[in-house]
C-alpha cells in the first residue's frame, strides 16, 4: 500500500471529519497529549474509512447498495456515508452490540440486522448475504481505501505536533493503526508507533508473536469495538513492516482509564478508545524524555453499561472495595465491626447480612460491605483494623494481597 493513498484520501474527507484535537493529558503525565476521535461527527473514527471506500465506488456500485458487518462504530461510519451519498444500506452487527450504537446506526435510515454474538458472527453473515445480494461488501479494517481513510489522523497528529516521537494506537484489526502507522512512518521514520490490545483479545498481538495470523478461541472484553479474533491479512503485513510494539492492557485497566478520562479529563471514552490511555497511564509505554500521543479512538459507550465500568475502575483504584468476612451472629457484633471501619474514614455504601447461606457455621453469619475509601493504602488499613479485632476479612477481586 502506498502512502500516496492517504494523502488522496485526506482530500476526499477534507470537507467530511473533524480534526479533531490534540489534548493535552498532562494530569496523566506531562509528556503525553490525547488525539480526541472521540469527537469525531459519529463519535469514532470509523467515519474516515468508511466514507473515503464508499466514495471512490462506482456509480454502478453505489446503485446496487451495501452491506457491512460491524460492532458498532464502523457501522456507523458506513451508514452515515449512505446518508449523505443517498444509497442504500444494510449493517450487520452482532447481538451483543451495545443498544447505543444499534439505534445510532439504525438513525440514518439503513437496515440493521442483528445476528451472532460475535463480530466474526455478523461477518460471516454479512459475507453471505452480500453473495446472495450482489451488494457491495464494505470492509471494517482490510482494505486500503479504508486504511488509507483512517490514516489521516497519522497526517493530523504530524500536522499539529511534528516533534512527536510516539503514538499509541488501539488495534481490533489492524486498521487504524494501520493507516497511522504507514502516514508516521513516511512522514517521521524515527517516531515509535506502539499498538495496543485487550489481554482478551489480543489476536494481532500474538499473531505478531508467533509470526503468522492466528484465530483466537474466543474474544471476551469491554473494549467491544476491538473485539476481534483474527487481525486483517493486509493489515497484519502492515503492521509487521510499520509498528514497533504491540502491549496489552487487562479489562479492569480499561475501566479505570475510561473512568480517569470522564472524571478528570471531561472525556467520555469508550472501551476501546481507552486502551490506548490505559497503556500510558499503567507503564505499558515509556512516557519519559518522550513527547507521546494516544489515540482516543471513540466515544461510543452504551450507558447501561458505563456505571459497572465505574464501579470497576473504582476498584481498580483502591476507591471501592467489597470485604467479605464470617462474624460471630450475636447482638452488637455487627454494629461492633461497622463502627471499626467507621474509624478508619472509610463510608459504607451498603451491607448484606446472610444468616442461612450453606457452609456458615451455625453460630455465624456472612457479611458482605461495600466501601468507599481514598486508594488501596486506605482498603489495606481497613482490613488490617478488621482483622486486628478479631474478624477475618477478605477482599474481593481486589488487586492487593491483604490476607
Amino acid at each position: 500500500m502506498e502512502f500516496q493513498k492517504i494523502l488522496e484520501a485526506n482530500s476526499t474527507l477534507q470537507h467530511v471529519v473533524s480534526k479533531t484535537p490534540l489534548v493535552h493529558a498532562d494530569k496523566i503525565h506531562k509528556n503525553l497529549w490525547i488525539k480526541a476521535e472521540n469527537l469525531q461527527g459519529t463519535g469514532a473514527f470509523k467515519l474516515r474509512g468508511a466514507y473515503h471506500k464508499i466514495s471512490q465506488l462506482s456509480w454502478e456500485e453505489k446503485a446496487k447498495g451495501v452491506i457491512a458487518a460491524s460492532a458498532g462504530n464502523h457501522a456507523q461510519g458506513v451508514a452515515y456515508a449512505c446518508a449523505a451519498m443517498n444509497i442504500k444500506g444494510t449493517i450487520v452487527m452482532p447481538k451483543t452490540a451495545p443498544l447505543s450504537k444499534i439505534e445510532a446506526t439504525r438513525s440514518y435510515g439503513v437496515e440493521v440486522e442483528l445476528q451472532g454474538d460475535t463480530f466474526n458472527d455478523a461477518y460471516a453473515y454479512a459475507k453471505n448475504l452480500q453473495e446472495i445480494t450482489g451488494a457491495v461488501f464494505i470492509e471494517p479494517f482490510d482494505d486500503e481505501a479504508v486504511i488509507a481513510g483512517q490514516g489521516t489522523i497519522g497526517l493530523e497528529i504530524i500536522e499539529r505536533m511534528s516533534d512527536v516521537d510516539t503514538v499509541i494506537v488501539p488495534i481490533g484489526g489492524g486498521g487504524l493503526i494501520s493507516g497511522i502507522a504507514l502516514a508516521i512512518k513516511t512522514l517521521k521514520p524515527d517516531c515509535r508507533v506502539i499498538g495496543v490490545q485487550s489481554e482478551n483479545a489480543a489476536s494481532m498481538k500474538n499473531s505478531l508473536e508467533q509470526k503468522k495470523i492466528i484465530t483466537l478461541d474466543s474474544v471476551s472484553t469491554i473494549a467491544d469495538g476491538i473485539a476481534v479474533k483474527t487481525p486483517g491479512k493486509l493489515t497484519y503485513e502492515l503492521c509487521r513492516q510499520y509498528v514497533d510494539e504491540v502491549v496489552s492492557v487487562s479489562e479492569e485497566e480499561i475501566a479505570a482509564a475510561i473512568l480517569f478520562l470522564l472524571e478528570k479529563m471531561k472525556m467520555v471514552a469508550e472501551g476501546a478508545g481507552a486502551t490506548s490511555v490505559a497503556a500510558a497511564m499503567f507503564h505499558k509505554v515509556d512516557l519519559e524524555k518522550h513527547k507521546c500521543v494516544a489515540v482516543l479512538s471513540g466515544g461510543n459507550i452504551d450507558v447501561n453499561l458505563l456505571s459497572k465500568i465505574i464501579d470497576l475502575g473504582l476498584m481498580k483504584t483502591g476507591r471501592k472495595a467489597v470485604i467479605n468476612m464470617n462474624v460471630v451472629d450475636k447482638p452488637g457484633n455487627l454494629t461492633r465491626m461497622l463502627e471499626l471501619i467507621s474509624r478508619t474514614g472509610a463510608n459504607i455504601i451498603s451491607v448484606n447480612h446472610n444468616r442461612i447461606q450453606n457452609g456458615i457455621l451455625f453460630h455465624q453469619c456472612r457479611v458482605g460491605v461495600v466501601i468507599e475509601t481514598n486508594n488501596h493504602a486506605h482498603i489495606k488499613e481497613v482490613i488490617t483494623s478488621l482483622k486486628e479485632n478479631g474478624y477475618m476479612a477478605n477482599l474481593v477481586d481486589g488487586d492487593e494481597n491483604f490476607n
